[in-house]
């Protein structure tokens, strides 16, 4: 039986304004959430496996509500054949909470890759070693934002500051 999210014919976009990638997502809603946004955004969506969910999961076709056929969904088995896919000279950005630099500092280019980890351990040290890596600042007794709020958040702000708005 064909999986009913990647059976769909997705739209691709040519020239991408940014990139949402999720390293190795674990809830389905955040990921259905996230691919909403990237819709409405006109923004690839790059997930990177193992996924900790089915993509035919009620949860993430609930969360994407019709709108996955407008999703740019790229799959990638891992972090390695990622990077394959990736121009060398392509900006890599991640999100961590444990990220001492605040995400309104960084400087954005066009056709940035926005790389958030898994919600429940975040993204690995090795990767965040590698790459340039902000966080969102909390002031409250709260550990983390949810993750799709986060990229709501991070998206946005770097769109209005690329003047797609």
């Amino acid at each position: 039986m064909a999986d009913p999210i990647t059976s769909i014919k997705h739209r691709r976009i040519e020239t991408p304004v940014l990139h949402v990638v999720q390293y190795q997502p674990e809830i389905p809603s955040n990921t259905g959430n996230i691919a909403r946004l990237c819709a409405a955004a006109e923004l690839p969506l790059h997930l990177i496996h193992p996924l900790g969910f089915s993509l035919d999961d009620k949860h993430l076709k609930r969360a994407g509500l019709d709108y996955w056929p407008e999703v740019d969904v790229r799959e990638h088995v891992s972090f390695k054949r990622f990077l394959e896919q990736v121009d060398e000279s392509a900006q890599i950005i991640c999100f961590s909470r444990r990220a001492s630099r605040i995400y309104t500092q960084a400087q954005i280019k066009q056709g940035a890759y926005l790389l958030f980890g898994p919600e429940t351990r975040g993204l690995p040290e090795g990767i965040m070693d590698m790459y340039p890596c902000y966080r969102v600042p909390i002031w409250g007794k709260v550990r983390s934002l949810n993750l799709s709020t986060t990229v709501g958040i991070v998206v946005y702000h770097y769109l209005n500051n690329l003047r797609v708005f």
